[in-house]
């Protein structure tokens, strides 16, 4: 399975007197890069968190956010009587001193941190059910990456038999530019052998090994789009090699330009190196 860097999913848990809810998301990175956004209360948790998704996740950049809201008004809750008593007299000394400031409400009351702290679940049992629940969240992220890396491994076999297909045009064309060079090279000779010109004879040799010798570069791209196809049938964590087999190849497609005798060889290299970079866009976003 390939996977992308992409991904999405959350869940909540609903507790005696609270709700629990984890999200995760993430986009593509060169390593991975964990952030959380947690609140004060449960900062003490994320070390098991990074632990679980430093095991289970290979790159990215992932966002871990976790909230914990209590819910009031559910049987069996109960405020803290000593604190209620406390804000009680502070909203009355707050009063005296500035009559026009505006008594605690209700909600004020509820939401004021600890009034209902009693009930809430101790940091132990909290840690274990926030693991718990991020194992399930991972399901569903894994699911989201892979759905995603799959559309992106066939985007990208697309262009490789694209690839493949403009190599297998060039190969049979090969004899005929050579022979077209071979004659632009016999009239030089002859130019050059009616002056005797050694030195030039030499160079115009040179020139034509050099130019026409593209069967190596030809062979080189075959066997790296084979081996492109190799890696994404295997899966896993596959972006670095697929990122350093693209750099391979484009090396392959420039020289392939550079040597070419032939305006429809040039043609070709242009395209690939077109194609080569398409790919490598989408392989910038695999795990």
């Amino acid at each position: 399975m390939i996977y992308s860097m992409t991904g999405y999913a959350v869940a909540a848990r609903e507790l005696e007197n609270a709700v629990l809810n984890l999200e995760l998301r993430s986009v593509n990175h060169r390593y991975l890069d964990i952030q959380f956004r947690l609140p004060d209360e449960l900062r003490a948790i994320e070390p098991a968190l990074r632990e679980t998704l430093t095991a289970r996740l290979n790159r990215g950049k992932v966002e871990c956010r976790v909230s914990y809201t209590p819910t009031p008004g559910r049987k069996g809750i109960d405020l803290d009587q000593a604190l209620l008593e406390q804000l009680i007299a502070l909203n009355a000394r707050v009063r005296a001193a500035l009559p026009p400031a505006r008594d605690l409400g209700v909600s004020d009351v509820l939401r004021w941190p600890g009034m209902l702290g009693a009930d809430t679940l101790d940091l132990d049992s909290l840690r274990a059910v926030c693991r718990e629940l991020l194992d399930h969240v991972l399901e569903d992220f894994r699911v989201s990456r892979a759905r995603e890396g799959e559309k992106l491994k066939a985007m990208i076999l697309e262009r490789a038999a694209a690839v493949g297909t403009r190599i297998a045009e060039v190969a049979p064309r090969m004899p005929q530019v050579i022979a077209g060079f071979q004659e632009k090279l016999a009239a030089r000779l002859k130019e050059a052998l009616a002056n005797a010109d050694e030195d030039r004879i030499r160079q115009e040799v040179a020139l034509f090994a050099n130019k026409i010798d593209v069967d190596e570069e030809l062979t080189r791209l075959a066997t790296h789009i084979g081996e492109l196809r190799r890696i994404l049938d295997q899966g896993g964590a596959v972006g670095k090699r697929l990122d350093f087999l693209m750099q391979e190849l484009n090396r392959e497609a420039n020289t392939l330009g550079s040597k070419a005798a032939d305006i429809s060889v040039t043609q070709v290299s242009m395209e690939l190196k077109l194609l080569i970079e398409q790919m490598r866009e989408q392989i910038q976003n695999i795990e």
